[in-house]
């Protein structure tokens, strides 16, 4: 769509753990233009190590939003912003990175995350980049007396574009208490002061608004966790309602009117207040067709006619099963060690089985995710899908099937853009809170139901998928070379 002139639109900016998307969403909730740029991760899987460079999303977001601001037919009233995490960007006093960011899935400060849980009572994702600061503290010293400020990766943008640091928190997020991180080893000075996601924490500074192409002085919103901002672009508001973010890693997450604790899941106030969120996210179950695509295939078939072939392939893929732990596993495993399998195999089958073994393994870990919540009394009336496996109407109706949840389809598959806007339009008081711009710019565009005759089929599918890790994780483990 293109809008008209003069139309009011807020730029949405999601800085994802693969690539950073920008979008132009109207306050009404249509999407005017949408642009997008990758950047590389440096792992070593030997040390657990898992960075980015900071001034690479810099460069990514600069080239994306000069392209849009380009060619939009709309007046930008505001920014909002998400991304990945929990992810820690250090940065001096001008904002430049001291050292790589450490991202999410790096695994060098397990013990720092056991530490301050026990110290501050916080898990999880209340904990954001503590872990990762602590480690930076201990082993990197000189990096930590050059660093002015520990951020989030949406606090980096916001302070790139305001000059402004602040530590953006959901109303009731708990905020750790000064004295235990003193008294843990991180200098609490290094961490900014808390602002209110949601609400404007600075203006778009002459720099950055040259850098950008945009007008100098527009309002920038601050932000929230990439899954959050998920919640809010799917149209979220109500406990039951539950999302399937998509993304690199995959997870799952359900609204509930009560704090729950789950092993293996994320149980933390949700970012609309009176509920609470609990999920869990995995490694890569939304890498695992690239990886196949591209590592074994050569790049040599696109993805969408993979997923025809999977479309024609009977469900349950005669008999094959995948394991896509291929960067090991979070929710609900928690074992770095694990990796994938396909499991089944014979010489009947062809790509279009082990394509459609890597689909259903997607719905079947969030099964397993899912499994244990409802278990503690959460409920599901609908699971809303996004991103770009929610393109495929085969993979949402897989979904479905799996998991016995009817699954809602959003009108704009990028919810994380949406959500981030939405911030931005509540933020100018466009509208009175987060929960009614929610209403007012999002919608369901379809709704698929489970296929009852699928039900035992992928029962019996689902209680191979569970017994298979811990069959084969000591073997796996002995194969493990130093």
């Amino acid at each position: 769509m293109t809008g008209t002139a003069g139309e009011a639109a807020v730029l949405g900016i999601d800085l994802g753990t693969t690539e950073v998307k920008a979008g132009l969403v109207t306050l009404d909730g249509r999407l005017l233009g949408l642009a997008r740029a990758g950047y590389r991760t440096d792992t070593d899987p030997a040390s657990g190590r898992a960075e980015q460079d900071p001034e690479a999303w810099w460069g990514a977001v600069t080239t994306i939003v000069r392209k849009l601001a380009a060619d939009a037919r709309a007046e930008i009233v505001a920014i909002g912003l998400d991304g990945h995490g929990p992810t820690l960007v250090a940065v001096d006093e001008a904002g430049r990175p001291t050292r790589p960011a450490i991202i999410w899935s790096d695994g060098r400060a397990a013990a720092e995350q056991a530490e301050l849980a026990e110290a501050t009572g916080l898990q999880g994702w209340a904990l954001a980049g503590l872990p990762a600061a602590l480690w930076v503290e201990r082993n990197e010293p000189a990096v930590a007396a050059a660093t002015r400020w520990f951020l989030a990766t949406w606090e980096f943008l916001a302070f790139r574009l305001t000059g402004v640091a602040g530590a953006s928190l959901v109303p009731g997020q708990p905020y750790p208490s000064t004295d235990i991180l003193a008294a843990a080893g991180i200098d609490p000075r290094r961490l900014p002061p808390p602002v209110v996601a949601g609400q404007v924490v600075g203006e778009l500074t002459d720099v950055a608004g040259e850098q950008l192409g945009l007008r100098p002085g527009t309002p920038v919103v601050a932000g929230v966790v990439d899954a959050w901002a998920s919640y809010h672009g799917a149209g979220m508001t109500a406990a039951r309602d539950a999302l399937d973010p998509g993304g690199a890693g995959g997870g799952f997450g359900v609204y509930w009117d009560r704090p729950l604790v789950v092993p293996g899941s994320f149980s933390t106030i949700a970012p609309l207040p009176g509920l609470y969120s609990v999920g869990g996210a995995m490694a890569a179950t939304g890498r695992a067709i690239d990886w196949f695509r591209g590592a074994i295939l050569g790049d040599a078939i696109p993805t969408a006619a993979l997923l025809e072939e999977a479309a024609t392939t009977p469900p349950g893929a005669a008999g094959v099963l995948f394991l896509p732990y291929l960067a090991g596993e979070r929710s609900p495993l928690w074992d770095p060690t694990a990796r994938g399998a396909f499991v089944g195999l014979s010489l009947a089958h062809g790509r279009g089985h082990l394509v459609r073994a890597i689909v259903e393994a997607s719905a079947l870990a969030i099964r397993h995710v899912a499994e244990p919540i409802l278990a503690a009394g959460a409920r599901v009336s609908d699971m809303r899908v996004c991103g770009g496996p929610a393109r495929s109407e085969m993979w949402n109706q897989v979904k479905a099937d799996v998991t016995g949840f009817p699954v809602e389809i959003p009108a704009i598959l990028e919810t994380a853009v949406v959500g981030a806007a939405i911030l931005g339009a509540s933020g100018i008081g466009a509208y009175a809170d987060v929960r009614a711009a929610i209403q007012g710019m999002t919608s369901v565009a379809r709704r698929l139901e489970p296929r009852p005759e699928l039900r035992d089929l992928y029962d019996a599918a689902y209680e191979a998928y569970t017994r298979l890790h811990p069959a084969i994780a000591p073997i796996v483990r002995g194969l493990a070379r130093p």
